[in-house]
């Protein structure tokens, strides 16, 4: 445990980086009057680290841009779900030559309506562990049902002409319990079609970086990013974490 670990080394007086045993320690206002890139070894304590909660330091981040952001929360992709859920399902984009269309009316008040695409394969419905989705009008709720069972679950929206992406600010993927999401910047989304292109193949394995390229998407990947302030004697320092 990261936390823990971060805590012990709080309490230690000093703590020894072990790596790089041939070099010799160097102070740390040497570090930081010195150019980039070097290799030194050091010797000081740890006074803070950022952030204090270990689920905040996941972010997700941009190869093309470059570019950080916060992973949405829940209650953002619920609100961005009710409010495509306004938008009624055109019946015109039901069961088309690449997918098979199933809608029913939920016994809520709202009564909602709900349309549910599953994507074809050689003209058949493949087994619910191989099925992409798209779904229209779904609940947060309904949609992680859906995940539980099918291989992929893309929430979308009807158009005049073809089924869209929601807002990028939603996850334009699901798989399992993984939320895929795409750089707003970066991305230049395309009608849900460009997806028969996969459906066509030979054996469509549904991998979350080609629906993202098909569908015009730069995908965002989740980074884990951590910042320690490091102290002794003659000065302080800023050590930063960034891995995949």
């Amino acid at each position: 445990d990261l936390e823990l670990h971060i805590q012990r080394c709080q309490q230690l007086s000093v703590t020894v980086l072990t790596d790089h045993q041939h070099l010799s320690n160097t102070e740390l206002k040497t570090i930081t009057n010195s150019t980039a890139p070097q290799q030194f070894r050091i010797r000081a304590k740890l006074r803070t680290y950022k952030p204090q909660k270990l689920h905040q330091s996941v972010k997700l981040h941009c190869s093309k841009c470059n570019s950080l952001q916060e992973v949405p929360d829940r209650d953002d992709f619920d609100f961005i779900l009710h409010g495509s859920a306004n938008t009624a399902s055109n019946p015109e984009l039901h069961n088309t030559s690449w997918y098979e269309s199933v809608t029913w009316t939920t016994q809520d008040q709202k009564q909602r309506e709900i349309a549910i695409h599953f994507v074809k394969h050689d003209e058949m419905l493949q087994h619910p562990e191989d099925t992409l989705l798209m779904i229209e009008g779904g609940t947060l709720k309904e949609i992680w049902k859906l995940t539980k069972r099918f291989k992929c679950v893309i929430p979308v929206r009807s158009t005049e002409d073809d089924l869209e992406l929601l807002d990028l600010s939603a996850p334009f993927l699901l798989q399992g319990n993984v939320k895929y999401y795409g750089c707003k910047q970066c991305s230049t989304p395309k009608p849900m079609k460009s997806l028969s292109s996969i459906a066509a193949e030979q054996q469509p394995s549904w991998e979350p970086t080609e629906i993202a390229q098909v569908l015009g998407i730069e995908l965002l990947q989740y980074v884990f990013i951590m910042r320690f302030t490091l102290v002794d004697e003659t000065g302080s320092l800023n050590a930063y974490i960034f891995d995949y």
